[in-house]
């Protein structure tokens, strides 16, 4: 167990683990639109480790690296928070690309190509791709999502809450939603459904499943979002339909 009071000392503290929050960092910067800048979140962390050099006790019973591992996140995240790190026109953005392949989803009864949702949403594909990759950082679940949307609809996250006192968190954690978020990936194009593996299974960052799969980083950034928003969209379409 490291002591900050022992031989180890917080300069030998800090050097030591300056490797951990690179990797932090570059695992969150994954899950980020590109506008998002590593060096932030690596500065960001070095504040977080320094703060859990100064905090940490022996008698808090738990490793250091463990007690870091926590405040580092919650520092990068602090930043994120700070920054505003996905503005409102990149989640309208998302959200039009999720409407669009819902849309295509009930006409053509398969998951769209990128073509056909460029197409239906009347664009180039290449608009359409550069779309995807200012999504980058576009999650399956939003706070927003535990409400009504703008046109109606019971959102599909209401119907896995039993009672409206329920924690909706909880009953997603305990309910059907995890049986749903799988079939959801079986019914992504392979191609993605590799990416995910690697992605979440694997934990292999951007650059590294770009490697495997032979693209670029920037291009797993697009089939990442683009798969994000399918799952998106399948959730919807069948709790909407009323689909197990």
């Amino acid at each position: 167990m490291y002591n900050v009071k022992g031989k180890t000392g917080k300069n030998g503290l800090l050097e030591l683990h300056a490797p951990l929050v690179k990797k932090l960092a570059h695992q969150l910067k994954a899950k980020l639109p590109p506008s998002v800048e590593v060096d932030d979140l690596i500065q960001a962390g070095m504040i977080g480790l320094l703060d859990a050099v100064n905090r940490y006790e022996e008698t808090h019973g738990a490793q250091f690296e463990t007690y870091a591992v926590q405040r580092i996140r919650g520092a990068m995240l602090d930043e994120l928070r700070n920054s505003d790190w996905l503005p409102r026109s990149i989640r309208q953005n998302a959200r039009k690309v999720e409407d669009a392949m819902q849309a295509l989803l009930q006409q053509l009864g398969r998951q769209p190509q990128e073509n056909e949702v460029a197409r239906h949403m009347k664009i180039s594909l290449e608009e359409y791709q550069s779309m995807l990759a200012d999504c980058g950082g576009h999650q399956l679940i939003y706070y927003e999502d535990f409400h009504d949307d703008d046109s109606g609809h019971e959102h599909f996250l209401d119907r896995y809450q039993s009672t409206e006192t329920d924690d909706p968190l909880q009953n997603l954690i305990n309910g059907g939603f995890r049986e749903a978020v799988v079939d959801s990936i079986r019914a992504l194009p392979e191609r993605e459904q590799i990416l995910m593996g690697l992605y979440y299974e694997q934990e292999m960052n951007l650059k590294e499943i770009g490697a495997v799969m032979g693209v670029s980083e920037s291009r797993v950034c697009q089939l990442h979002s683009q798969a994000i928003s399918r799952m998106r969209s399948y959730l919807r379409e069948h709790s909407w339909s009323g689909v197990s």
